[in-house]
């Protein structure tokens, strides 16, 4: 699908001195942003949730990681159309111990994007009693909030260029944001409420080297993501994680079924138990979020550049020193083995 990309990287690191590890901090941004946020990361977490199980991997990690004390998860906004979405939001919320984090949901997006693995109903599944195995706080999911206005909303109420947003599906409320107006959130429009606001956006997606193909997130729903490409503010960061740096990385369903041996009660187990997994599933969305917590230093970058995208979902990376955009390079066998361990910690701690 993507080959080439390797030997079309090895030659852009020498020619560009890429791999460097550059952070999303006001000193290494050309743009020069200027703010003085220092705390812990603060994330609103974007997912297609509902098809891909590396989802629910990776708002499993943001639970993880505030439990640690290492971020503060603002909210989730679910860019898959469906209040069944959300409803398997909210239950993740609930089952980790964060039933007061506010989902935002899509209803004008794309009208019927691909699905691989189909666990929507996990909010219906019952015990043997008839009861229903997941607690859910949300009673009217027809009440929830825009995903575009839920944004506005966390983003007004942050300290300025605060807000790191780790995107793992389409771009569909990020790109209603960007076209919104001011309202009673900020007198701010949706551009210059995101310049103020955010810190970086951490993407799955993009395809970048010498094989010219559409990117799967992107292409779903084109014209958003040609509003998001044109509307975002070229002095806030973007760092692209392309599918090939996720491609190793393999967590297959007897290691998660076994990883969380210590019950049965667990949304993801129950995904793995009732659902066939079994489809190739790796972990590319985790990566987004590993970046967000963890800092730069766990992966090789990219020189900076810009990212342009066609009407047919290709990305292209221009080298500019002052670009806002980097992308991940895919690491040795070693690295993958320590991500993927990351990622199984989480399952089996209780």
């Amino acid at each position: 699908m993507r080959g080439g990309y390797f030997k079309f990287l090895l030659s852009f690191l020498i020619a560009c001195g890429a791999g460097v590890q550059v952070s999303c901090t006001n000193e290494d941004n050309p743009a020069g942003q200027q703010g003085t946020y220092s705390g812990v990361p603060l994330i609103i977490f974007d997912t297609d949730i509902g098809s891909s199980t590396d989802d629910l991997f990776a708002l499993e990690m943001l639970y993880r990681y505030e439990q640690q004390g290492a971020c503060k998860l603002l909210g989730v906004v679910v860019d898959r159309e469906g209040e069944d979405c959300a409803a398997v939001a909210d239950v993740m919320n609930n089952y980790f111990g964060h039933a007061s984090t506010p989902i935002g949901l899509v209803r004008k997006g794309i009208p019927a994007p691909a699905v691989w693995i189909d666990y929507k109903s996990l909010p219906t599944y019952t015990n043997d009693d008839g009861g229903l195995m997941f607690r859910r706080s949300v009673d009217d999911y027809s009440a929830l909030p825009d995903g575009w206005q839920l944004y506005r909303r966390l983003l007004s109420r942050q300290p300025d260029h605060s807000v790191s947003i780790c995107t793992s599906g389409f771009v569909t409320a990020l790109a209603q944001l960007l076209m919104s107006e001011p309202d009673d959130y900020s007198p701010l429009s949706g551009v210059e409420l995101v310049r103020q606001k955010v810190k970086c956006i951490y993407m799955q997606g993009g395809v970048f080297g010498d094989a010219v193909e559409p990117d799967f997130n992107f292409g779903q729903g084109i014209t958003f993501a040609q509003d998001f490409f044109r509307l975002w503010p070229q002095d806030v960061d973007m760092v692209f994680s392309p599918g090939e740096v996720g491609d190793p990385i393999e967590y297959t369903p007897e290691q998660v079924v076994s990883d969380i041996s210590w019950t049965d009660i667990h949304p993801i187990k129950q995904v793995y138990m009732t659902c066939d997994c079994n489809t190739g599933q790796k972990m590319w969305d985790t990566l987004p979020v590993i970046q967000a917590v963890e800092g730069d230093s766990v992966f090789s970058l990219s020189a900076r550049g810009t990212v342009s995208i066609t009407w047919s979902a290709e990305t292209f990376f221009t080298p500019s020193p002052t670009g806002n955009c980097r992308y991940q390079l895919p690491g040795t066998a070693e690295w993958v083995a320590q991500i993927l361990e990351k990622i199984r910690r989480a399952n089996r701690q209780r």
